[in-house]
């Protein structure tokens, strides 16, 4: 057995989470939150989504099922530090292909383990989601509470060039094996802005007869439309919305003119675009067990998050329409504009971890590009 290597999480408030290095070895500061979902630690880890983050993981045991290709919702992990209470030395899945520890090393991202999670998880919700540092390297508590207030604040970071694709690309897979079951013919062509695309977002709407063209996140309006698009895609992504200003203004053009359906950062920058106003949630939504209300049918809908940002549903325009509603604080979780022939959601239907509620909201966007219906 190696030896244990002593680990530090530093928070900008003064507080501190002693542990042991899981990982890689080093240092990294980014914002702290923390993710409610049982399973899932793998997608979790490579969602361009936690861009800029520290995620504490409140399930106490992680690792246990290893990690495999087939799960990953990118290419790489993208978050800045992963915490947890227990990390399991012993994997036992068939599909695992690799330890959590090994491949968090492979990967070059820091991690500790030993937290007392429950115990930081408590005061995240007190104090809302604070800056840290975690290092493995040269855990000294009075350096990295200073590294810690040091740190950039979320709020009016546009983080998205960092996970952008550089080049367009298609896609037109389905999931993995017996799960992905492509239909016979793909007669729907999609053009999906990457903020900070999940790869599950892909497969379903390939899996729904879409051929998908993915762009950069700055891609001009008129080059998206010079594509000819029966619908477009905005995807999820990191940081503040309000500063994904080249975004904004892509979707204000294409309002009316194409179908439009977005998820996560997609939904704020639609709703940005309509000329709503967003904000920062205290601590933010990061799990798969939240309840949203559907206000079409009333139904009650688990869901998978990741949000630390909200469409301030007070400051829609008249024409645009609150679809979906968060059970625990209220806040908007969906829109529509039935006149521009778009709508969002903020919770991730995908399901990449989480459950499969609203897997609907990807057969509603194909009816919307075949016959216009809401």
């Amino acid at each position: 057995m190696s030896p244990r290597i002593p680990a530090l999480l530093a928070l900008e408030d003064g507080t501190t989470w002693p542990g042991t290095a899981l990982g890689a070895i080093g240092e990294r500061a980014g914002e702290v939150i923390f993710n409610t979902a049982m399973t899932g630690y793998q997608e979790v880890l490579t969602d361009p989504s936690y861009y800029g983050q520290i995620v504490v993981m409140t399930a106490p045991h992680i690792g246990n099922t290893g990690v495999n290709i087939e799960d990953e919702e990118s290419a790489k992990p993208w978050l800045s530090g992963f915490v947890v209470r227990a990390a399991s030395p012993r994997v036992s899945n068939w599909r695992s292909q690799a330890a959590l520890g090994d491949y968090l090393r492979e990967h070059g991202v820091v991690g500790i383990t030993g937290v007392d999670t429950r115990a930081l998880v408590r005061h995240i919700r007190e104090a809302g989601a604070l800056r840290g540092v975690i290092s493995s390297a040269e855990p000294e508590a009075a350096r990295l509470i200073e590294a810690a207030r040091r740190a950039p604040s979320m709020e009016g970071l546009d983080l998205v060039p960092y996970v952008t694709c550089a080049e367009p690309y298609h896609w037109a897979e389905g999931g993995p094996g017996e799960w992905g079951v492509l239909p016979s013919s793909q007669p729907y062509h999609v053009v999906a802005y990457d903020f900070g695309m999940k790869r599950n977002i892909l497969r379903l709407l390939a899996e729904r007869g879409c051929r998908v063209t993915v762009v950069p996140a700055t891609t001009p309006a008129a080059v998206v439309l010079a594509l000819n698009p029966d619908g477009v895609f905005l995807s999820n992504g990191p940081g503040d919305p309000a500063a994904v200003t080249y975004a904004v203004a892509a979707v204000r053009e294409l309002l009316g003119k194409k179908p439009l359906f977005g998820i996560c950062l997609g939904h704020q920058i639609l709703g940005l675009a309509l000329g709503a106003q967003t904000y920062k949630l205290r601590f933010g939504h990061h799990g798969g067990n939240q309840p949203v209300r559907f206000s079409d049918t009333g139904r009650v809908e688990i869901s998978s998050h990741n949000h630390g940002f909200a469409v301030d549903d007070k400051t829609l325009p008249a024409g645009v329409e609150v679809t979906h509603t968060n059970l625990n604080d209220g806040c908007c979780e969906g829109l529509r504009a039935p006149d521009l022939r778009a709508f969002s959601v903020q919770y991730h239907p995908e399901a990449a971890p989480g459950p499969h509620d609203a897997a609907y909201l990807f057969g509603q966007f194909v009816a919307l590009m075949k016959d216009g219906s809401m």
